[in-house]
């Protein structure tokens, strides 16, 4: 059965809970060996460098490859472009103006398809796209990048104001961005990092970052660049996403081979990301995060499909294919622990969603202790 059949067949529910559900939510969880969870340490000189869990190499190799074929690449954007709505619907709720904006991690568009397409209420149709001046794309996978870069056919080309940029976003600074946000037509001389410092109004990131070895300092840089008041917002995969594929992996391969692999890549969680934004020295934090829960009518289709999205594991000492029955013996245990009633396999995809704001002295802030005029008991 090819792929395209099976997309044609299956139905792709995708639901989402709050936060209070998520948290009553019982999971199952198993004390193996293979963490699930990335870590991150909260203070670390600057003279020691980030610990590598990924290959960036590879992630850029897997991103190309999945973009190689448009056609089947866009097939699988359902959960990149539902994700980048969801963005754009929470960036409505903000009523400023983005002169310049950077798109990190973009892949092929989907926030800048988001910010043209239809809104839910026809009322804030165009509205995103009015307060929008200028997009810097940046994505480190050159074929992904430009795969929807054709006026013709994608129309958000010429309705929105884009610099593409093929750029991997652990080296975020170089001269060509700093290029890009200041307009120029030729390279700025002399070149300094120093030079970025409050040069975006907006940054913005889609189901990228999960991927970036040094979190902690792609926020710091991003915060650098930022104007004060300036809006980070961004969305990752997190936590428990996959669980059922991971759980169901890790089972078979204790039950075949007595052993554990990191088949799939450790995330980060809301603590984590919370954590990180302040010490970024973010202000005015806010987390939140949905469950998208697919239906596949196996567990090859979710695992070809994670393939054709570029979200292939690159840990560094993943393995490197995946045996038959091992692939059999992780297929029964998935029905039997999750199968929906009519035999489909669901895969939850948990996304964590952030804002922060650079420091700025037109921010709220608390009151002084003491200030208070009325008392909580009298509220309560």
């Amino acid at each position: 059965m090819t792929f395209l059949c099976l997309r044609a067949t299956r139905s792709i529910p995708i639901k989402c809970q709050t936060q209070r559900q998520l948290l009553n939510r019982s999971l199952p969880r198993l004390m193996l060996t293979t963490p699930s969870r990335r870590g991150f340490s909260s203070s670390r000189p600057a003279s020691v460098d980030a610990m590598q869990v990924f290959n960036r190499e590879v992630k850029r190799k897997q991103r190309d490859r999945a973009a190689m074929n448009a056609e089947n690449s866009r097939t699988v954007d359902y959960l990149r472009n539902e994700i980048a709505n969801r963005l754009i619907e929470r960036m409505l709720l903000i009523a400023r103006r983005h002169e310049v904006m950077v798109d990190i991690g973009a892949g092929a568009g989907s926030v800048e398809q988001a910010i043209v397409g239809p809104r839910e209420d026809p009322k804030d149709d165009g509205v995103m796209q009015s307060r929008i001046g200028r997009i810097i794309m940046t994505e480190m996978a050159s074929k992904l990048l430009y795969r929807d870069a054709d006026p013709e056919a994608f129309p958000f080309n010429k309705q929105l104001d884009i610099t593409r940029l093929t750029l991997d976003e652990e080296n975020l600074f170089t001269p060509e961005l700093l290029q890009a946000i200041k307009n120029t037509p030729g390279k700025l001389e002399p070149y300094s990092d120093y030079l970025f410092e409050n040069s975006v109004n907006t940054v913005v990131s889609n189901l990228s970052v999960h991927w970036v070895n040094d979190l902690p300092g792609l926020l710091q840089r991003i915060k650098y660049m930022l104007v004060p008041d300036g809006m980070f917002i961004a969305s990752m995969m997190g936590g428990d996403s996959l669980f059922e594929l991971r759980t169901s992996l890790q089972i078979a391969e204790m039950d075949v081979y007595n052993r554990v692999a990191p088949r799939l890549s450790p995330l980060a969680d809301v603590r984590d990301m919370g954590n990180l934004l302040q010490q970024a020295g973010f202000n005015l934090i806010t987390i939140d995060v949905d469950d998208v829960i697919v239906s596949f009518p196996d567990m090859m289709s979710l695992m070809k499909d994670l393939r054709d999205m570029g979200e292939s594991n690159a840990v560094l000492n993943r393995p490197h294919y995946l045996p038959r029955d091992l692939i059999k013996a992780a297929e029964k245990v998935y029905k039997e622990m999750h199968a929906n009633e009519d035999g489909s396999l669901p895969a939850t995809f948990r996304i964590i969603y952030m804002i922060g704001w650079k420091p700025s002295d037109n921010q709220p802030k608390p009151l002084e202790r003491g200030t208070a005029d009325v008392s909580f008991k009298d509220i309560l």
